[in-house]
């Protein structure tokens, strides 16, 4: 499996406890700084009603997506019983030079986030 790293932003424009949408390659990816200074990847998009998960609120490992309240874990990625579903979960890390990337497998990418008239260097394009 290949990854390939995207080079997001500082670490210091992600504010504790909320989210931010990026972009690559036409797939929404929210990065979240947790209460406790980590960092979580996952698909912008609720698995209910697509919601933006970015524009939810952020509590403990949770965010709770704005349209209906949807629960997702953001170390698992899945909603919280009653409800059912799941969204991506991505590789999120830091350089020394607080530089966030996001991975994504390139199997993942051509899959999710590329329409069939792109071509596959669009994947390689760093934010």
């Amino acid at each position: 499996m290949v990854m390939t790293w995207f080079k997001l932003m500082k670490l210091h424009d992600l504010e504790p406890k909320r989210g931010r949408k990026v972009t690559i390659a036409q797939c929404e990816i929210g990065i979240f700084r947790l209460y406790d200074g980590s960092l979580r990847a996952i698909g912008n998009t609720c698995p209910h009603r697509q919601g933006s998960l970015t524009d939810g609120i952020v509590s403990g490992h949770y965010v709770y997506c704005p349209l209906h309240d949807w629960k997702i874990d953001l170390n698992t990625g899945l909603a919280e019983a009653p409800d059912e579903g799941a969204t991506e979960m991505f590789a999120v890390r830091v350089d020394s030079s607080n530089n966030v990337y996001v991975a994504m497998d390139d199997d993942m990418a051509r899959a999710m986030c590329l329409n069939p008239s792109q071509s596959e260097e669009s994947l390689s394009t760093k934010n």
